[in-house]
């Protein structure tokens, strides 16, 4: 059968007693397969769209492997009706796949093997961001991909495996894409950003030329736009299920850095929190607007439903370096969800991880240098980002320690008690692969753990000391990268 053509199919079925109701067996009818029509959505080589119809309804799914291999894979079954879709993802790219349709019955009936190739992965997609020469042990990436995202135009959501090749994208003509996270719902979530409202500087810098950034006079430096003007969901067959612009809002609010979805489908995110002061009460010169940041929490279509502003909980008259950093006082970076649904985030500025109670905005705790519990001095971080709870139940981030000029991702267990906070994980990355901004820090489910060195243009797979095991290099600056677990796509297809 044609690859891109509509067939006509007979499938002989099994019309034998297959079961009973009440003691009485039942025959089933003979239902056979009308047409299947087979497409590439977006043209992808790595993914097929086959749709089916039935004269009599019933409920169906696709049975498919690439050819010469022992493995087979299945999707879901469709719910039961005359007319089907099935996405198969993540094929292999000019390969030969084999697949029969199974038809859902008291004893399943199938249709004969039929095949389809792919074609040549893209040109444009062809990246080849892992090389030979780098360490490329694809044991220690595990089965999971990659996720980065593209913040210029036309903006992207790569995901990428072990071999540094793109096996699904999503594309987006006209704007960037910020940063993306998967969802409780198994979606991705990100945020959009148009690049002509920032300084473009996404070009992978040297150890020297970022060692000689951070050196400026104000080396902590004003954060520009580094926002987002949109939010989008797209499920992992590539649909976008919506898209919300908020600069299209007349109520509309800069968010950035950071986005999270609950389990309401509610999306949580850091926002510029202004506010206008009086610098005559420490000794300024009059009315001024300070740059701050805060939480908010709206749903789906933009409707706020919960904010929380920094300037609540800050001492502004006590505050010796107001003046200094007024026009970016905090520098929030990083946004997430603690193990008793409470925020936890980043404060760059302060060199600290803030705990926020999400239903009374009231600061529970500062972590860090100069916060609330005591540590290792060793262990001091800064210009931290990617706050998050590791699978041990320990707090970890990504260093961008400018004192030290070194990254490291660090985890750390809290006594909320004793107040005192433990080492688990001091994991610095060389020299070379030092950055002064953005990155991020996870431990993966095999102990390893997944570092972004943003500046140098590095992904990293590294083991708790730090040793390089698998590098992927892009040609752009990619803010953070996120893990995708293979058991993601069990909402999609299974091995059988």
């Amino acid at each position: 059968m044609s690859r891109k053509s509509i067939a006509i199919v007979s499938v002989l079925v099994i019309c034998l007693a297959v079961g009973s109701i009440g003691g009485i067996w039942v025959y089933t009818k003979d239902i056979s397969i009308k047409s299947i029509e087979l497409s590439s959505p977006n043209n992808y080589a790595f993914q097929e769209q086959v749709n089916i119809e039935l004269d009599k309804p019933a409920s169906i799914y696709i049975r498919y492997w690439k050819e010469g291999t022992p493995g087979k894979f299945r999707t879901l079954s469709t719910p039961e009706g005359l007319k089907h879709t099935a996405q198969l993802l993540l094929l292999e790219t000019n390969a030969t796949y084999q697949y029969q349709i199974v038809i859902e019955r008291w004893i399943n009936s199938t249709s004969k093997i039929l095949s389809f190739n792919t074609r040549k992965q893209s040109p444009w997609l062809d990246m080849n961001w892992v090389k030979e020469s780098r360490p490329h042990d694809a044991k220690a990436f595990g089965d999971g991909l990659l996720m980065i995202c593209y913040a210029r135009t036309p903006g992207y959501i790569a995901l990428v495996n072990s071999k540094g090749e793109i096996v699904w994208y999503w594309q987006v003509d006209d704007i960037g894409v910020r940063a993306a996270t998967i969802t409780p719902q198994g979606t991705i979530l990100a945020m959009l950003r148009p690049p002509k409202k920032d300084v473009i500087d996404d070009k992978p810098k040297e150890h020297r030329k970022i060692l000689e950034e951070i050196q400026k006079p104000m080396r902590r430096g004003k954060v520009g736009f580094a926002g987002g003007t949109a939010l989008v969901e797209v499920d992992l067959t590539g649909k976008t299920l919506w898209r919300l612009d908020l600069d299209k809002k007349k109520d509309y609010k800069i968010i950035h850095h950071d986005i999270r979805m609950d389990k309401d489908r509610n999306i949580h995110t850091l926002y510029r929190a202004t506010l206008p002061y009086d610098m005559t009460n420490i000794n300024g010169t009059g009315l001024d607007t300070l740059g701050g940041d805060g939480i908010l929490v709206m749903d789906t279509t933009g409707k706020e439903l919960w904010k929380w502003l920094a300037w609540d909980a800050w001492d502004i008259e006590n505050d010796p370096f107001i003046d200094e950093f007024a026009y970016d006082r905090f520098h929030m970076n990083a946004l997430n969800f603690d193990k008793d649904g409470n925020y936890l985030v980043s404060v760059a500025i302060e060199d600290q991880i803030w705990k926020v109670n999400s239903k009374t905005g009231k600061l529970m705790w500062k972590f860090g240098r100069g916060g609330d519990f005591k540590m290792d001095t060793s262990s001091y971080f800064s210009f931290q980002h990617a706050i998050n709870v590791n699978s041990e139940g320990d707090y970890m981030l990504f260093d961008n320690n400018l004192f030290r000029e070194e990254s490291r991702a660090l985890s750390f267990t809290l006594d909320t008690v004793s107040m005192t906070a433990t080492t688990k994980i001091n994991a610095p990355l060389p020299t070379e692969k030092y950055t002064s901004r953005m990155g991020n820090a996870y431990l993966l489910a095999n102990g390893n753990l997944l570092q972004t060195s943003s500046k140098t243009g590095s992904v990293l797979i590294t083991d708790q000391k730090g040793e390089i095991l698998w590098e992927m290099v892009s040609h752009y600056v990619p803010y953070r990268a996120e893990y995708v677990p293979a058991d993601l796509w069990n909402n999609y297809f299974t091995k059988e």
